[in-house]
């Protein structure tokens, strides 16, 4: 398990007098033979902060998509091509790469590669004349289109509502023993009331970073989505989700104090309007997780999970403070 504070330093709080926007960061994946696709990438996006990871195998390319929030999947060469395009399929194949474009470049490619690219899910396939205005251009269309089209989350860049249906009808269809986490912050509204929707974002992507991190880290077969707003959805084994569960906990209650000012802090809760207009003190944030596990074939579709979480993670956010709790009653 790595450090805590080496989870989110870019989420890391800034003061109130800090009115520079953060520079945005482009995370690419990058495996490239007989080229230098990085170099042009420099030039292309010299506005923005660019952090390349550099892969071999498919292995590879899966542990660097668990510990970074990857833009972009760039494949470049000369060769055949044919072990690029199993690559390719691979990336589609997998619940959680398959969010991410996978753009292609070989300089003279054959035609039965460049169709065999686009059949196994390529997002684009770069060849012939070298332009760079084009290309640039064609390289940010296919990322627009993939927030646009596969339902990621813009704040946390997680799979939304459409992609955790799959993937836990999937895990449904499988049969086999697994747990399905429901997260959701206590007290966000007033916090983002009182903060602004700034900071309320902030600490959106500060919660789906430690989720991604904690869950990748102790079970890289695991699955982490954003429904929308506050509300996150897991998915591990179920002999790791009281220690993944626990990790969260830590994690978060450890991070989210520094998205506090200090007298805030310090005292322990802020001063608000609730729903009523009337003045509320509110503590700091804390996480709940409802968690229900799949026993033996117990649930059979995605609707009976739904109503129970939805059940107790009311039961869960009545305790104070952060909190984890299991189902233990039989399905409705």
């Amino acid at each position: 398990m790595q450090n805590i504070e080496s989870i989110t330093l870019e989420s890391w709080p800034v003061s109130n007098d800090e009115t520079t926007p953060d520079k945005a960061i482009y995370h690419f994946a990058v495996k490239q033979i007989g080229v230098n696709l990085d170099f042009h990438l420099e030039q292309f996006f010299r506005d923005r902060q660019l952090s390349f990871h550099y892969f071999e195998t498919f292995e590879e390319l899966v542990s660097i998509c668990h510990r970074f929030q990857v833009n972009a999947i760039f494949i470049a060469g000369r060769s055949n091509f044919m072990k690029e395009i199993e690559i390719v399929r691979s990336i589609k194949d997998n619940i959680l790469l398959s969010i991410i474009p996978v753009i292609l470049y070989h300089p003279d490619p054959d035609p039965n590669v460049l169709v065999a690219a686009y059949e196994n899910g390529a997002e684009d396939f770069i060849y012939g004349e070298w332009i760079d205005k084009l290309v640039q251009v064609r390289i940010n269309r296919a990322m627009e289109r993939s927030r646009r089209d596969l339902a990621v989350n813009p704040s946390t860049m997680l799979p939304g509502p459409s992609i955790i249906e799959r993937e836990i009808n999937r895990q449904l269809q499988l049969g086999e023993r697994f747990a399905i986490c429901y997260a959701d912050l206590d007290n966000f509204k007033a916090y983002n009331d009182y903060y602004g929707y700034v900071y309320g974002d902030k600490v959106i992507r500060l919660t789906g970073r430690i989720l991604r991190d904690i869950v990748f880290d102790l079970c890289p077969e695991g699955f982490v989505g954003h429904i929308a707003g506050d509300d996150f959805i897991c998915v591990v084994p179920a002999n790791l989700v009281d220690v993944v569960c626990r990790w969260i906990i830590r994690c978060f209650d450890t991070f989210v104090q520094y998205r506090y000012e200090p007298e805030d802090r310090e005292r322990g809760y802020i001063e608000t309007k609730n729903r009523r207009g009337q003045i509320e003190r509110y503590p700091l944030l804390s996480i709940s997780i409802a968690v229900i596990i799949n026993d033996n074939g117990q649930f059979k579709h995605i609707g009976e999970l739904s109503k129970m979480l939805a059940d107790l993670k009311k039961a869960t956010k009545a305790r104070p403070g952060s909190n984890y709790m299991f189902e233990r009653r039989k399905k409705y």
